[in-house]
């Protein structure tokens, strides 16, 4: 219903648009769109500058709408949130903490973390580039850069080596040249693998603890009392006992070496 409410709006707008066009054009008057243009410190893009300008106005907006999937897959977001999500399964309370606050959590820890790497990426290649001190390939090979090598850093050699085989991509001698498009499905391959490895950690307790409350329910037979009834509070004792949101952070930020 909604997807054929969006198509219906968007043929009334080229309707209109048509409509309003094809009146300018009998009454012999110029219809144009409105101007548009992006000023990034003394560069500025404009739509109607050529074919250089619309080129890169329109790299930009699609970096733009590529920049969520890229929050999602080239920074530690990925272990943090799965590490959380798991640990709130772990307790067995499926909705507490709610996902927004996890998600929240998890994007600010990840600019946390990930600060000196961004201040490099702007140090190195976005401000040069808006002092207009460089072109556009070498701003964007000296920009992503830090983020190449936190990548690298943080992936499993034999993840690297799987993708250079499917991307039939030659192994380089520096590791430092490893093509992005390599670096980064490796990476969230070993962030997954080490999201999973910290999460069977962190549940192991509370599955003994499990174990424990269903035995004793068994051998005093109170089978129809369920065993979650009385592990839950207990749980969530333990849990707040050794201050668990607190050690969960910490470790999961020591995991990460940022220099």
């Amino acid at each position: 219903m909604q997807k054929r409410f969006k198509v219906s709006l968007a043929a009334v707008c080229l309707i209109i648009f048509f409509i309003v066009a094809a009146a300018g054009m009998a009454y012999g008057e110029e219809v144009s769109a409105p101007a548009l243009s992006i000023k990034i410190g003394d560069t500025e893009l404009a739509a109607g500058g050529g074919i250089s300008s619309t080129l890169k106005l329109v790299f930009l907006i699609s970096a733009i709408t590529f920049l969520p999937a890229a929050i999602l897959t080239m920074t530690c977001f990925t272990r943090i949130a799965v590490v959380l999500s798991m640990t709130r399964m772990s307790l067995g309370v499926q909705q507490i903490p709610p996902n927004t606050v996890i998600t929240g959590l998890a994007l600010f820890l990840t600019i946390a973390i990930l600060n000196p790497v961004f201040q490099r990426m702007y140090d190195e290649g976005i401000k040069p580039y808006i002092d207009g001190q460089m072109a556009e390939g070498e701003a964007f090979q000296k920009t992503f850069a830090p983020l190449k090598k936190f990548l690298i850093r943080h992936s499993r050699d034999k993840d690297i080596g799987m993708f250079l085989r499917i991307t039939k991509s030659e192994v380089p001698e520096d590791v430092n040249d490893i093509p992005l498009f390599v670096a980064a499905p490796a990476f969230v391959i070993s962030e997954l693998m080490t999201a999973f490895q910290i999460a069977f950690i962190i549940a192991l307790p509370f599955l003994v603890l499990d174990m424990v409350v269903s035995s004793v329910l068994t051998s005093m037979s109170m089978i129809t009392l369920p065993p979650v009834v009385i592990s839950l509070p207990l749980k969530l004792m333990l849990f707040v006992l050794v201050d668990g949101w607190h050690l969960i952070i910490g470790s999961l930020i020591e995991t990460y070496h940022v220099a």
